[in-house]
């Protein structure tokens, strides 16, 4: 990619061909009254046609509702019915297992294309399912661009939270209506160190919030490339960084770890010169995992902290991570954050408790079904979703675990991501779930859903022998689960709560 393209692994187009497909497929939203203020769900992988279709949404104002597609029925309909979603964009072959979710909505197709049907072993008949429902590249086709262009509605997430209940995060602002693409520039120059001639890059799926916001920023970055792949796959991505000659790209740790336990001779194959930047979010990183990316990429990494509710919040730099191990950075984009105990009061330095920020960049928040919620995530003018942490003395900030992750056993608090952290350095051992399970003396027990390395023969005895010395003992597994595969997200990261629910389904309760 020399000059500015928008592509994916099948098909690339020049900056302003994109920018004028994209203006036409406004055209067709406003045409059909799915324009300015409309809510309009989008069930897709990631492809060329998904990026048109997010830009044509933030030029006719349309509010996107990004819906994970391997959601379920109910999950889908509940969405759609709390959102408002009449319209519902989907590729093709998803439309049979969500028709129940789909009846009286407008939908419209999108066929899903090579690469696509490849990574994902779509048939043609399901590729090419519905032939009477319209496609979308039709629609966009027979329009003229649009001209009188809306501000850039933000994107509707829905996000789960102690319930399970997705509950959608409406953007509210205290002043005048927040243009979101002045939001998306800011973070594309301060976050992301966008500049003409980047080039960004990301397999994650782009229906979660950060990478649907970072890719949306590269969108509208002057002289940026942005290019998506339908699925992680290790050595495809390392091949796709050389051939394009990536200098920006977003990773989660499941997909650096999955990387690094590549081959030596499959690792040295490929010129990753190019990269400049690499930033990651969603779960912190093990600091093994960040001190081997950087030995093997350089220090082109920054981890960055947030919420879908919040927004991005904190910054690391590689200096950072090696200078503190463990810290997910400092807060950016004048954010504040608070520690504090159960009771409200801020914590020392050094001590756990709760984490609450406020971001007054990406603006307020309400849940869209449950106010009562959002009205007791909040102290002292700051939001908490549910994570555990500490601050240093310097304001660098450390994140412990998730609230509803941590495992209480016997009266203590025990964190799954120390424990994960250590077992992942176990060459023989290609990934692991940490969770808790009932327990009728101390409440919950530790169990590790291990997905063992190729070529080994996997052995309770020799995990607990790896973690001697590493761990206090009663942070040990008391249950080791081996499984060919564990289940997934096409992120790569794992669903751990299909893992946990078999142990709590006849336990009479779930904590």
């Amino acid at each position: 990619m020399t000059e500015a393209m928008i592509a994916d692994l099948d098909h690339q187009i020049s900056r302003d061909l994109f920018e004028e497909q994209a203006a036409k497929g406004a055209s067709a939203l406003t045409a059909m009254c799915a324009g300015a203020d409309v809510p309009v769900a989008i069930i897709m992988r990631n492809d060329l046609v998904q990026l048109e279709i997010m830009r044509a949404a933030a030029l006719a104002g349309t509010i996107i509702v990004a819906l994970n597609w391997h959601g379920a029925v109910d999950e889908v309909a509940a969405i759609c019915d709390d959102s408002g979603a009449r319209f519902v964009i989907i590729h093709r072959d998803l439309i049979d297992a969500l028709r129940p979710a789909l009846e009286g909505r407008v939908v419209i197709g999108v066929t899903p294309g090579e690469g696509l049907c490849k990574a994902y072993e779509i048939d043609s008949t399901a590729a090419h399912t519905d032939p009477d429902t319209p496609e979308w590249g039709d629609l966009a086709q027979k329009q003229a661009p649009l001209t009188q262009r809306e501000m850039m509605r933000p994107l509707r997430r829905y996000t789960s939270g102690s319930t399970g209940t997705p509950k959608g995060v409406v953007r509210i602002g205290s002043g005048p209506r927040i243009n979101f693409e002045d939001v998306l520039s800011r973070v594309g120059a301060e976050m992301m160190q966008l500049r003409p001639g980047s080039r960004f890059f990301t397999a994650a799926p782009i229906y979660h919030s950060a990478p649907s916001t970072l890719t949306s920023a590269a969108l509208i970055a002057p002289g940026v490339s942005t290019l998506v792949a339908a699925k992680f796959d290790p050595e495809e991505f390392l091949a796709t960084i050389q051939s394009h000659r990536i200098t920006h790209i977003y990773l989660v740790p499941t997909m650096m770890s999955l990387m690094l336990k590549l081959p030596e001779e499959t690792k040295a194959r490929y010129d990753l010169s190019s990269i400049e930047y690499c930033v990651s979010t969603g779960s912190p990183w093990p600091h093994d995992l960040k001190a081997a990316m950087i030995e093997w990429w350089g220090p082109v990494f920054w981890e960055s902290y947030g919420a879908t509710e919040i927004g991005f919040m904190t910054m690391a730099s590689s200096q950072d991570a090696l200078a503190k191990p463990g810290t997910a950075g400092k807060m950016q984009m004048g954010g504040t954050v608070l520690i504090l105990d159960p009771e409200g009061n801020i914590t020392p330095s050094g001590e756990v408790g709760e984490i609450y920020a406020r971001m007054d960049a990406f603006g307020g928040f309400d849940y869209s079904n449950d106010p009562e919620s959002r009205i007791a995530s909040e102290k002292h003018g700051h939001i908490s979703v549910g994570d555990l942490g500490w601050l240093d003395e310097d304001g660098f900030l450390f994140i412990t675990d998730r609230k509803k992750d941590m495992i209480i056993s016997g009266g203590a608090n025990i964190f799954p991501a120390e424990i994960e952290a250590v077992l992942m350095r176990a060459p023989f051992i290609r990934d692991v779930a940490v969770f808790g399970a009932p327990h009728p003396e101390f409440g919950e027990q530790i169990v590790a859903a291990i997905e063992p390395a190729e070529g080994w023969t996997h052995s309770s005895t020799e995990v607990l022998e790896f973690l001697d010395g590493k761990l206090a003992r009663f942070k040990y597994p008391r249950i080791i689960d081996f499984h060919r595969s564990l289940p997934r997200q096409d992120s790569g990261k794992i669903f751990k709560q299909v893992l946990r629910s078999p142990y709590w389904e006849s336990a009479g309760r779930k904590i």
